[in-house]
């Protein structure tokens, strides 16, 4: 089936954050006492708001953080993607494709204005997209609740159940279900829980040059 729309996340689908997020997470949360990998944080903190995972850490630490502990943790990966970040292998003619067919695309993240026009200015990809940017820091809850989707979809124009949704996280793929939307997985990275993934009704891809086919399949 067509798409009307098609929402992609940002970190870890169209610029290549995640590993290096997840590594800066992982200092920060060993630095209050929590040995953790980059990995590990992956698993536990993946497509959520800092907010909601400043509660799991909370949790983990047993310590009260400050109220501004996730602009802290924002500032310290600015300063690591400043360094030059990578667009995502094969985004860029994914887009060339939409744009061929005449299928309109937009981006709608967990992450703050101020983190996505740094990431995908570093990695070139801010132009084609600048214009149509949605962010969780405009809604009431952040993924896996649905509604930074549904505002994209709403301000884009189109109904929920026309839009694909393209995620790498399980929080991302749960807020596209709760949406009414398709969601499709990118799942190259080894530490993304494929199983989690599926089941909550996601298709599953590893490369983002299979992306189109399964878009536009006739299945």
């Amino acid at each position: 089936m067509k798409p009307g729309l098609v929402i992609f996340d940002c970190d870890g689908v169209l610029v290549d954050t995640e590993r290096m997020a997840n590594r800066t997470m992982a200092a920060i949360v060993t630095e209050l006492g929590y040995p953790m990998t980059g990995p590990q944080c992956q698993q536990q903190f993946m497509g959520r708001t800092l907010e909601s995972v400043q509660e799991l850490v909370e949790e983990l630490t047993g310590r009260t953080l400050p109220s501004d502990w996730p602009d802290q943790v924002r500032d310290r990966d600015l300063e690591v993607f400043k360094a030059g970040v990578a667009a995502i292998d094969g985004i860029e003619a994914v887009l060339d494709d939409l744009d061929r067919r005449a299928v309109p695309y937009c981006v709608a993240s967990s992450g703050k204005y101020r983190k996505m026009h740094t990431t995908l200015g570093s990695s070139g990809l801010l132009p084609r997209l600048s214009d149509r940017l949605f962010s969780a820091e405009d809604c009431e809850k952040g993924k896996p609740a649905p509604d930074v989707f549904l505002l994209a979809a709403r301000t884009m124009g189109h109904r929920p159940e026309s839009c694909a949704v393209v995620e790498d996280s399980v929080p991302g793929v749960l807020a596209a279900r709760a949406a009414g939307m398709r969601a499709f997985a990118f799942v190259e990275d080894p530490a993304c829980d494929r199983d989690a993934m599926r089941a909550a009704g996601a298709v599953l891809f590893e490369a983002m040059a299979e992306l189109p086919d399964l878009l536009f399949s006739k299945t």
